[in-house]
């Protein structure tokens, strides 16, 4: 597909780090999508769908692109293509969403469709300190962080398995680090809970062409990015690859 060009109608400032970006449209998409987002003599970057309506997408500033996308103003204008990838599949009626950092931005977007759907749907979001936290909609919300600054003091999976061994569940859905993915899927594999995940890979092309965000012999683009079944994946949480395709430690 063909890059349109999209007119940024809001920025929202979720903490230090991320931004939310309003587009003038709607875009047909699921959550756990995401598009191509190409800044004319940057880059261009896989980003997950924070919204279909009115769309938009939550953008961390690590790297060059990021940063330049960061300066932007309403008004100004990115390219997109897709939406590319499957999506998180809502499963039975009691649920929870687990989000690392700004892994949370896709759950929202499923966390919307869970209220349409009335699921009954507990979020738990983690991250490294209080000024590292994005909102939330109104709901049962579970946060932590590592320093104690906000919420419980400790990890996402911590307040998980206290929830799994309390009730049973029809599925836990993560996106976030994937270190912590892996541990969010050990727990589900400990207790019995199915899972759905989001890997994340280097892209290139978002369709299947460049290869470069295989794992384990999938494609993160077409394969995923959501899977439901990660126990024979070896690379997972473990091994990521670089901009050469060369194999890194995650």
């Amino acid at each position: 597909m063909l890059p349109h060009r999209i007119e940024i109608s809001k920025i929202v400032e979720e903490n230090e780090l991320v931004r939310t970006f309003v587009f003038d449209r709607r875009i047909i998409a699921e959550p756990g999508q995401f598009v191509m987002a190409w800044l004319p003599g940057k880059d261009e970057k896989p980003m997950s769908i924070a919204n279909d309506y009115p769309f938009a997408l939550s953008i961390a500033a690590v790297g060059p692109w990021s940063r330049a996308a960061h300066r932007l103003k309403p008004g100004k204008h990115m390219w997109v293509r897709g939406p590319y990838g499957n999506s998180y599949k809502l499963k039975g009626k009691k649920i929870i969403l687990v989000g690392g950092g700004y892994g949370i931005a896709p759950l929202r977007f499923l966390y919307a469709r869970a209220r349409e759907s009335k699921v009954d749907t507990t979020i738990i979001m983690g991250a490294r300190n209080k000024k590292l936290l994005m909102s939330l909609p109104k709901g049962k919300n579970i946060i932590t962080t590592d320093d104690g600054s906000a919420g419980r003091k400790g990890v996402v999976t911590d307040a998980l398995e206290d929830l799994l061994k309390k009730e049973k569940y029809s599925c836990v859905y993560t996106c976030g680090p994937e270190r912590m993915m892996k541990a969010v899927v050990d727990l589900c594999d400990r207790y019995k809970t199915p899972y759905q995940v989001s890997i994340e890979r280097y892209m290139k092309c978002g369709f299947g062409i460049c290869g470069q965000c295989a794992i384990d012999g999938k494609l993160a683009c077409l394969d995923g990015t959501i899977f439901d079944d990660v126990s024979k994946f070896k690379e997972f949480g473990r091994e990521a690859r670089d901009a050469s395709g060369r194999k890194i430690e995650e």
